[in-house]
């Protein structure tokens, strides 16, 4: 059972790197990106095909009969369905959207059934869940961090070129237009992992013996954060870039900083 507590986690490890690269072909029109998130998605859908055939004809036991066994069914419903629109259908928003409820679909029924498969791991294999929520969310604020290093440079580049003063600095902080791209994309990635992080940590408090708020300060700055950096990619997209752009991530980025130490001193279930 063991065994396959770890195949259910590294289903889950490789959905997300999916979810990520279907966000950054949604954001970016990147066809590579399209392309691997199809086939990681591919290998989620044949481990859970393998499943699915397993309780049909080994435990004889179509999986519909309980809400748990439902889940596995309505994930792999999904994602097939997201297999069949991204080949043949042009339309990235709704593959990106299905797949994010279909995370979050598969990850209810992971952790909901880890109780009946490997009963003497339960309580570990949801704590791990928990672990996976706080570094995902770390390492989507360590891209946050970059884009917000990059959006003071351009600044302090626009400052220096404004002025014409500092004129021998200028090419180490670089070119105003990579700057503002580097920017763009890292917070391309930011944004899905963060999304992520607060899937897993939404489904760990509710399979948890942990009391979840949702009026929590955290949870509430957490998705306030989310809801931020998705506006920065909205106003990207819509032509909005240099100064102005650089600017707004700079006080996205202070908000980030005031959820993490501030909102986490407050909250009622996080550090």
């Amino acid at each position: 059972m063991i065994e396959m507590k770890w195949i259910y986690e590294i289903i889950l490890i490789v959905y997300g790197f999916s979810l990520i690269g279907y966000f950054i072909d949604f954001i970016h029109n990147n066809r590579k990106a399209n392309r691997i998130a199809f086939w990681l998605l591919t290998m989620v859908w044949l481990i859970q095909t393998i499943f699915f055939i397993y309780e049909v004809f080994v435990e004889n036991n179509f999986p519909v009969a309980t809400l748990v066994d439902s889940l596995l069914f309505y994930s792999w419903v999904l994602i097939t369905f997201s297999l069949i629109i991204n080949r043949l259908f042009p339309v990235r928003f709704i593959v990106f959207f299905m797949n994010v409820f279909g995370f979050f679909i598969l990850l209810m029924y992971v952790s909901a059934s880890a109780a009946k498969r490997f009963p003497d791991e339960a309580i570990h294999f949801v704590h791990e869940i928990l672990i996976m929520h706080i570094t995902v969310a770390i390492i989507s604020y360590g891209f946050f961090t970059i884009g917000f290093l990059f959006s003071i440079m351009y600044l302090v580049q626009y400052r220096l070129l404004k002025k014409k003063k500092g004129l021998k600095w200028l090419w180490r902080l670089g070119d105003l237009g990579a700057l503002d791209s580097y920017s763009f994309k890292t917070i391309s990635i930011g944004v899905p992992l963060l999304l992520i992080a607060i899937i897993m940590g939404v489904v760990w408090a509710y399979v948890s013996t942990t009391t979840f708020y949702w009026l929590d300060m955290k949870t509430i700055g957490s998705i306030v954060v989310l809801f931020v950096y998705i506006v920065y990619l909205v106003l990207r997209i819509n032509g909005h870039e240099g100064k102005f752009l650089s600017t707004y991530n700079t006080a996205a980025f202070l908000i980030l900083l005031i959820n993490f130490f501030l909102f986490s001193s407050l909250s009622n279930f996080h550090f």
